[in-house]
């Protein structure tokens, strides 16, 4: 990445810069290749943020299905994370995995799980065989005490697990149904896919590990048995360790690092599995090679631009995402690693402009909170506007939390000291309401981003982007308006 005019002296975040169109040879979006620069090879370059609130079972298996990878938070038992990533690998890679519920079932009961799932379906099912399906429109208006069986639909869409994504979209569109059930030669359900799955399914590759399977990663922390936990998970089939704390440029976490690189060389010894390791969060050059030469294969960049953290307003602490990325992607480079840039990101542009700064994969969080696919319960506000709560994993919440296991005295006092808020409404866009659909929207903005820098593929969108300052006039500029003015 080269800058348009001089680089600026002062530090700048992706609202001050933008790129500009050079000539290209790419003819079409669909040409570019979004496999990350940063080791992991994931067919896209996003990452879920191991928050509390956000990234879970459901998250990683969806987001895994498309390309990219989920982080199980930290603050999740050992035993209980293990269990997630066993129904993360045993999801199927394409058919998304269906809500159950028997014929006795509440309409009532069945009404609050169709949230869980982008598709907004749940499966009757007898003997693990579908006998019916209920969405919303067949449960408006029931008395909630009503059995599913009474209303359900029983004019279903069957195909085999082996089944092209084409054949399915066109089964569905011949037969006019929304939903297609998956079943094997027993009749037992397997999966669902929607029209707009099967479409999803041709444009994306699945991010799987040396067996096939969905790939997971998991948080480990800095602090309690963290040689335990990281070979725990290591044997329950974490495909990536991520190693977090808010200040990762400390001799506490460049020990814990060293600790879970012996567990992690150990076990490939044992297993001729490599697990990459990430570790952060940093904002600089010396930050970034000192996680590296501790064992860090990623090193994850960014304190304080995240929409849940007061870390830069409480204590000063900080620096401008953009600038950070930039110096942290070319101190990594040096040392033949990677970075994830970590927050702050709120449009396409964004995720944009951090590839083009070197980021090998972009790190997402609160604005993944607000989808079906986040951990969060759906809450509807006054207006009648659906929301899920999410809050910052430094904020008296989650520390609350994390201590659950501590006497009441450590936790009180623990809980006195925060950065991060505790409750934040993130509202679903009607629009994108799921964690495919804000996918979509953000691979269509990168894709369409390199062809305007003449890349194919990410290694040339850094090599070719050129960047230029803007004021923050220049920002507001290229704002859409969604009525005249």
């Amino acid at each position: 990445m080269r800058f348009l005019n001089e680089q600026p002296r002062h530090d700048l975040t992706y609202s001050d810069v933008f790129m500009t169109p050079v000539r290209s040879s790419v003819g079409s979006r669909l040409n570019v290749d979004l496999t990350s620069t940063d080791g992991l090879a994931t067919p896209l370059p996003l990452v879920v943020a191991n928050m509390t609130a956000i990234s879970g079972r459901r998250m990683a298996e969806t987001i895994a299905r498309r390309g990219g990878i989920a982080v199980l938070p930290q603050d999740i038992p050992t035993d209980m994370i293990a269990k997630s990533i066993g129904r993360v690998k045993r999801a199927h890679t394409v058919f998304d995995t269906p809500i159950r519920v028997d014929r006795t079932t509440t309409v009532g009961e069945a009404t609050t799980l169709l949230v869980k799932r982008a598709h907004g379906v749940v499966v009757v099912v007898e003997d693990d065989r579908p006998v019916g399906i209920v969405s919303a429109s067949e449960a408006d208006g029931v008395d909630r005490f009503a059995q599913v069986q009474e209303v359900m639909t029983t004019d279903l869409t069957l195909v085999s697990p082996d089944a092209t994504p084409e054949e399915v979209f066109n089964t569905l569109s011949a037969q006019h149904q929304k939903v297609a059930l998956a079943v094997d030669g027993d009749g037992r359900l397997v999966g669902l896919i929607t029209p707009k799955g099967a479409l999803r399914a041709t444009l994306y590759t699945p991010a799987l590990d040396a067996d096939g399977r969905l790939r997971v990663a998991t948080a480990v922390g800095i602090n309690g048995d963290v040689a335990g936990r990281a070979k725990a998970l290591l044997e329950a089939g974490a495909d990536v360790l991520v190693m977090d704390t808010a200040h990762g440029h400390q001799e506490k976490m460049i020990e814990a690092l060293r600790l879970v690189r012996d567990v992690r060389d150990e076990f490939e010894a044992s297993t001729g599995r490599r697990t990459p390791m990430v570790a952060g969060n940093v904002v600089t050059a010396a930050g970034t090679q000192d996680l590296i030469e501790a064992g860090a294969d990623v090193v994850k960049v960014g304190v304080g631009p995240g929409a849940m953290c007061t870390t830069r307003m409480q204590t000063g602490v900080g620096r401008p995402q953009f600038s950070a990325v930039l110096e942290c992607a070319a101190a990594a480079a040096e040392e033949g690693k990677a970075i994830w840039a970590d927050g702050g990101v709120r449009h396409p542009r964004d995720v944009a402009l951090a590839l083009a700064a070197g980021s090998g994969s972009v790190m997402i969080g609160s604005w993944f909170a607000g989808t079906h696919e986040s951990t969060g319960d759906m809450l509807v506000d006054h207006q009648g506007r659906q929301y899920k709560e999410s809050f910052g994993m430094a904020s008296a919440r989650a520390v609350r939390h994390r201590t659950m296991r501590q006497s009441a005295f450590e936790r009180a006092r623990a809980g006195l000291f925060e950065e991060g808020i505790s409750s934040s409404r993130m509202y679903l866009d009607p629009a994108r309401p799921g964690v495919e659909d804000l996918v979509d929207w953000i691979t269509s903005g990168v894709r369409s981003a390199c062809t305007y820098a003449g890349a194919s593929n990410l290694a040339e969108f850094y090599e070719k982007a050129v960047v230029g300052v803007q004021s923050s006039s220049g920002y507001d500029e290229g704002r859409p308006l969604h009525a005249s003015w």
